[in-house]
């Protein structure tokens, strides 16, 4: 097996240069910093506030704001004003979309601005699809002019910046020569470093996000690698997009976000939850908390090769068929008990059996191994230790393994046991059994999708079989199927991507998204989009099928993939309007 790197990056953090924001730094070896977003009309002075307040009151680092405009962008100076005489001197941070004067004016009065690359295209470009060498580069002469007035305001102000690229929001200039990929992504930010690098201007935080778990995760290797090789090194900022609501949104933050920390990517996170920004920092905490205890217990871990083909793309690890376990098929959920809605169960302690009842599996420990297993159809159970010493015995052709594991060293065992099998000349199935003893079942999801979401998203495994003595089986099964839907290995139920909402949302995302859940939950498979506004909507809802997406104050747009299908429906009518797209389509289903 081949590799991009020379070593796994686990549990070392990449250190990046220390940026500070206000009367926060981050980078280096500070703590992971916390963030959430207000989802008031920044107009509203008092509201905002009081929201800002909350937030910093549940242990935020910044809090961000959306300046669509400038009255938005001098409103900020206003609620950092009261905000202060109120004893909160953390940073503020203005978010702009589409209007670079209101980031200049922002600048001005908060610690910090996010701008969008893709949003400081020239407007001849924005219908413009071919490029060649000497337009590009004219276009990019043309962006470095229109970015000179924010990057003086900056320095005069001691103001960060941090450049956001989204994916789904990429310019037509930077689609026409890399695609809408994780490189052209990594790209567009590269190209904005190099202009602040030239500029002198080095205060700067990078994010790249998607709703994609997988294009989040791969893009940001990407770009972490692409800014060693340029020299441009600055803190990342890690957050999956549109991530939606409760237990959903939770775990797919976690897989993404997750995924990097345990690399040691990532210094400052957001999860992007369709609730009250509030609630977004505890999930925060859980997962930096998580991250701290699997690198303090790993200090001295010593690193195998890197057996992943391309850690920036999606590689399925692909194993013999047994039983229609493995090979290209997608990974099984395994339980103890049967009717819960796993598709294997495992009883007696020996024996694994497929729920409709075609198969049974002898199931044995990796000890109780013998010559007269070979030519079964067995399931061995191996716990990390044994992995040593699998070259010892001859592991059957056609037999499962099952990682039996409940520390925090998952990766580093994942990446030894293909090692170790490859080595052998053997490729069974795998399945992953995670054991927990974890009260809290916050604790517990974010946990469990930390480690299987990372295993599953570099393509490792074919089955997870999730245990927790404080949680019920049932629970269990469901959060396994949860974890796979997050890292797009295996889609079980409706997928809804939906944005936390901020100050341009102009009706009430949270109640909506439920009404949208309600009426099309049973709609296995497909991808439904409820987005609060047209700047972040199309783009990030670029993997839906369908979505409701708000088009002004009461009304809506309804989407089919990327085309409008209906326009300006009144928000009152807009649910029944989606529902109506999605049976034109033919993608109903009755309960």
């Amino acid at each position: 097996m081949k590799s991009q790197q020379k070593d796994i990056p686990l549990y070392t953090r990449v250190i990046m240069p220390e940026v500070t924001i206000g009367n926060v730094t981050i980078g280096g070896n500070q703590e992971i910093a916390l963030q959430s977003m207000t989802n008031t009309d920044t107009n509203t002075i008092e509201d905002s506030i009081e929201q800002c307040k909350r937030i910093f009151d549940a242990g935020a680092h910044y809090v961000r704001l959306t300046a669509q405009g400038l009255k938005e962008a001098e409103v900020l100076k206003l609620i950092k004003q009261g905000l202060i005489q109120q004893g909160y001197t953390k940073p503020l941070v203005a978010d702009i979309h589409f209007n670079p004067q209101a980031a200049i004016v922002a600048a001005q009065y908060v610690e910090k601005v996010r701008i969008n690359p893709g949003n400081y295209v020239t407007l001849g470009s924005l219908h413009k699809t071919d490029y060649d060498e000497t337009e590009y580069i004219a276009e990019l002469n043309k962006i470095a002019e229109n970015l000179r007035p924010l990057i003086d305001v900056c320095k005069k102000h001691n103001t960060a910046i941090r450049i956001g690229v989204n994916h789904g929001s990429l310019s037509n200039r930077i689609v026409s020569k890399y695609g809408d990929t994780p490189l052209g992504m990594a790209m567009s930010m590269i190209e904005f470093l190099q202009i602040c690098k030239s500029e002198n201007f080095t205060n700067i935080v990078c994010s790249i996000k998607a709703s994609n778990t997988r294009i989040m995760v791969y893009a940001t290797r990407l770009l972490v690698q692409k800014m060693k090789e340029e020299n441009l090194l600055f803190p990342i900022h890690l957050g999956v997009t549109e991530a939606g609501a409760g237990e959903d949104g939770r775990i797919k933050s976690a897989v993404g976000i997750g995924t990097l920390l345990l690399e040691g990517i990532g210094d400052t996170i957001r999860v992007s939850l369709t609730e009250a920004p509030e609630h977004e920092i505890p999930v925060c905490k859980t997962i930096v908390d998580y991250r701290n205890r699997v690198f303090a217990d790993n200090l001295h871990t010593v690193l195998p090769f890197d057996i992943r083909p391309n850690p920036f793309t999606y590689t399925k690890f692909i194993s013999h068929s047994v039983y229609g376990i493995g090979g290209n098929a997608a990974p099984i959920v395994i339980a103890n008990s049967m009717n819960i809605g796993a598709d294997w169960f495992f009883h007696d302690n020996s024996v694994l059996t497929k729920e409709d009842g075609d198969y049974d599996l002898e199931y044995i420990l990796f000890d109780d191994l013998q010559a007269k297993h070979i030519g079964k159809h067995i399931v061995i159970e191996i716990e990390v230790e044994q992995i040593h010493h699998l070259h010892t015995k001859h592991i059957p052709e056609d037999c499962i393994i099952v990682l039996r594991y409940g520390g925090k060293k998952l990766q580093y065992w994942i990446q030894k046991l293909y090692a170790e099998l490859h080595n052998a000349h053997c490729n069974p199935p795998i399945i992953l059994r995670l054991q927990y003893d974890i009260e809290s079942y916050n604790t517990f999801e974010i946990q469990a999708a930390m480690d299987a979401g990372s295993v599953f998203i570099d393509g490792f495994c074919d089955g997870l079989w999730i245990e927790n003595q404080h949680v019920s089986e049932s629970e269990c099964v469901q959060l396994a199927f949860s974890i796979l839907q997050a890292t797009r290995a295996r889609f079980t139920k409706t997928e809804f991507i939906s944005c936390p909402s901020c100050g341009r949302t102009l009706f009430n995302i949270e109640k909506t998204l439920a009404e949208v859940k309600a009426k099309t939950s049973h709609l296995q498979g497909l991808k439904i989009a409820v987005m609060g506004c047209i700047v972040n909507g199309p783009g990030e809802m670029a993997d839906a099928d369908y979505g409701y997406v708000g088009a002004g104050k009461g009304l809506v747009h309804v989407y089919c993939k990327q085309q409008i299908i209906r326009k300006n429906i009144p928000e009152q009518e807009a649910v029944e309007s989606l529902i109506e797209v999605i049976k034109e389509n033919g993608d109903w289903k009755e309960h």
